[in-house]
């Protein structure tokens, strides 16, 4: 037979004779240019475009992807340019091919960032036309299904990566049946081990099942008979080998436990039938009510609708049916791809792809708020989660999020605004830690605050991509607005050394000297000084255009311009946890490159280190009005009573400050040593805390501890 005769067979049954011919020129090119060429399999090289295109026509995809998924290559491995394609065959097909053209022109520093940045080009194309993924997936299909003749280091990579992207990809756009072939081949190449001991397995347990089978699907048959429900199909589902793997894996079963749960599917004509379907069921075997799922009012995010129940059987068994129509088996096989499988029921399917472009614009997001491509991938991978949860607005709209999703990841979902300002959750009506994975059905409401931001903590139990991404972007700015605040503030310190103020250096000598520097900007230079990578006392050298006398410059920075610290500086200001300095302590600091200043108290042993290195030791003072809550560690020697510690730390809570952390030991059977950190203000809120402590009559001593005595300084 022809190369092309088995394709074109398949388009004539849909297509025109004038899309045909379209689409033979479309392989006459593809098959010069890569002429001579070959495959692993030792096959020429045009029989794998050739059977891409197969894979798209037997889902009736329109010309422009069949001519795209003939042509896919040819700029990649040819010498055919994308101007002669657009020249040829138009707009349409020139874009999609360029779509699926990997960056083979561009050196990258790693394999990894190679795959990223192909990645990232796929999904930008892919968000501007979801056709451009279809050819992807056809094209990673035939060479999964090819595998088998490439060396085992390269199969096992290409294995990897699909299981870990293509196959998700394939579950978030609905398209299960490529979904399972993704990971069934994916898993016989990358665990071929495990994958012919499960295959063994099953092949011997499907004989222990045929009997049960047979009774459930009579008893099943005769019900639906007996209640005058027509159905097309009921047929036994079995397990894919991956899923087997996969439940035993993740839920530490056993072979048998997973295999003792029997899988039926009934298709019917009508979305009302599938409720009698399952009023039926319901009165022929007892239902586990915990186990039922209505996927039909409320679809899953990849568009996929069906009824999912698990009743209890004969013998005890279990069995899991799914209920739906021809239309939502064809939505759950083909996913976004149905779309053009029946034009005709165009309307069928627009739901299903209006939430495959809300994924992908949650895609665009993430893309903007990613440092590079490396991290761009990672956040993908977090959002491609193959189960839901459904949750209720406050408005009552439905919105689905991934299995373990917190309010933060909500609110992120609402809009990025909402999520930075979030404070607060009530869940059902009740407030909510922000970390509570939500349930099905859950109402979540957020509470805002203006001048709320981010915390880095929530970046522990976010599970969106969308959510994670933007509190990496936000921190990121707010790392950079910091630093560039602190370093204006270290070199207007630094100026005022030689009696000048930023405003006193012209113009034409801040652009010499950021030409001189290297930097884009005086922003630049600021966040460079505020993250340690500069010393302020150059660059206020370089700007002032002086060369002072090194000795002169450092007695004068450090007698009389100490750097005010205001408390709210943010994460480009640390405070040393050896002697945990509060406002109202003399204090004293360095540079450490990368994060800021690190202030200590004035007599820290850890300031030796750094006093004979003026350009790094930094004075430092109080504001008169500082804001925040300081970290004091304090040593309490208390009666050995019961309620001791409760009044204890009833006295702390009236005094206003918090307990972060807390330590007892007994040390003679009457009285217990409790080393505790708490929270204050500043030093006059540490004495009313130390006052009210001892006035209790249980405690015998109370100080605040001085941990950097106890330890020796580190040498550099």
């Amino acid at each position: 037979m022809d190369e092309f005769e088995l394709l074109q067979q398949e388009i004539k049954s849909y297509l025109d004779s004038k899309q045909v011919q379209a689409i033979k020129e479309a392989f006459g090119i593809a098959k010069k240019a890569h002429e001579g060429q070959r495959r692993y399999t030792g096959e020429a090289y045009i029989t794998h475009p050739l059977a891409v295109a197969l894979i798209l026509a037997q889902m009736r995809m329109d010309p422009p992807t069949i001519m795209a998924a003939i042509l896919h290559d040819v700029i990649e491995d040819t010498h055919v340019e994308q101007h002669e394609i657009l020249q040829k065959f138009g707009k349409e097909v020139a874009d999609l091919v360029d779509g699926v053209t990997k960056l083979t022109q561009i050196e990258f520093e790693s394999r990894a960032q190679a795959q990223a940045e192909n990645f990232r080009k796929m999904i930008m194309a892919m968000a501007r036309d979801i056709r451009v993924i279809l050819v992807k997936l056809a094209d990673r299909l035939h060479n999964m299904r090819t595998l088998g003749c490439l060396p085992p280091e390269k199969r096992r990579r290409i294995a990897k990566e699909t299981l870990e992207i293509f196959a998700p990809i394939a579950n978030r756009l609905g398209m299960h049946a490529f979904r399972v072939e993704f990971e069934d081949l994916g898993f016989a190449a990358y665990y071929p081990m495990r994958y012919r001991i499960i295959q063994q397995a099953v092949a011997k347990s499907l004989g222990n099942r045929h009997e049960i089978l047979q009774l459930i699907d009579a008893d099943i048959r005769k019900s639906l008979k007996n209640a005058n429900i027509s159905f097309r199909v009921l047929s036994s589902r079995e397990k894919h080998h991956y899923s087997i793997y996969k439940k035993m894996h993740d839920k530490h079963l056993s072979f048998s436990e997973v295999m003792d749960v029997y899988g039926f599917r009934v298709i019917v004509d009508k979305s009302d039938t599938c409720y009698r379907v399952l009023g039926v069921l319901h009165s022929l075997y007892k239902p586990l009510m915990q186990r039922f799922k209505d996927y039909i009012a409320i679809p899953k995010a990849n568009g996929y609708q069906s009824l999912h129940t698990t009743l209890f059987g004969p013998f005890g068994v279990p069995i899991e049916v799914q209920i739906r129509t021809e239309e939502m088996h064809k939505m759950a096989e083909y996913g976004i791809s149905a779309h053009w499988f029946y034009k005709t029921e165009k309307a069928v399917f627009s739901e299903a792809e209006n939430r495959a472009k809300e994924w992908l614009k949650g895609v665009l997001e993430m893309h903007k708020s990613s440092k590079n491509s490396l991290e761009f991938i990672e956040n993908v991978k977090f959002d491609l989660f193959p189960d839901e949860v459904y949750v209720f607005t406050p408005k009552g709209n439905i919105l689905e999020l991934p299995a373990g999703a917190t309010p933060v990841d909500f609110a992120y979902a609402i809009h990025s605004d909402v999520g930075n300002s979030c404070v607060a959750v009530k869940l059902d009506r009740k407030l909510s830690h922000l970390s509570s994975p939500l349930s099905n059905g859950q109402q979540v409401e957020i509470i805002t605050a203006p001048g709320a931001r981010p915390n880095p903590a929530w970046l522990n139990f976010v599970v969106t991509g969308k959510a994670r991404s933007n509190i990496k972007h936000f921190l990121k700015k707010q790392h950079r607005d910091e630093s560039i605040e602190l370093g204006k503030r270290l070199i207007e310190k630094s100026l005022k050394t030689f009696h000048l103020n930023l405003s006193d250096i012209p113009e034409e000598h801040i652009q010499m000297v950021m030409q001189t520097t290297k930097l884009d900007s005086l922003q630049h230079l600021f966040e460079e000084v505020g993250l340690g990578n500069r010393t302020a006392l150059l660059a206020a050298r370089q700007l002032a255009k002086l060369n002072l006398d090194h000795n002169s410059i450092k007695s004068d920075a450090a007698l009389f311009h100490p750097l005010a610290i205001k408390g709210t500086e943010g994460i480009v200001v640390i405070y040393a946890k050896c002697c945990r300095p509060i406002p109202g302590d003399p204090i004293c600091g360095y540079i450490e490159p990368g994060q800021g200043i690190v202030v200590h108290i004035e007599q820290c042993p850890f300031l030796e280190n750094y006093r004979h290195i003026p350009d790094k030791l930094i004075p430092l003072r109080w504001e008169e009005k500082v804001h925040g809550d300081f970290p004091v560690d304090l040593r309490i020697d208390i009666l050995n009573q019961r309620g001791s510690l409760a009044r204890l730390a009833l006295i702390i809570a009236e005094a206003e400050s918090n307990i972060e952390h807390i330590n007892a030991e007994e040390f003679d059977g009457r009285f217990s040593s409790i080393n505790l950190t708490i929270t204050t203000r500043d030093r006059i809120h540490l004495a009313k805390i130390l006052r009210k402590i001892r006035k209790s009559s249980n405690v015998t001593r109370v100080i605040r501890q001085k941990p950097f005595f106890k330890k020796k300084p580190k040498t550099l």
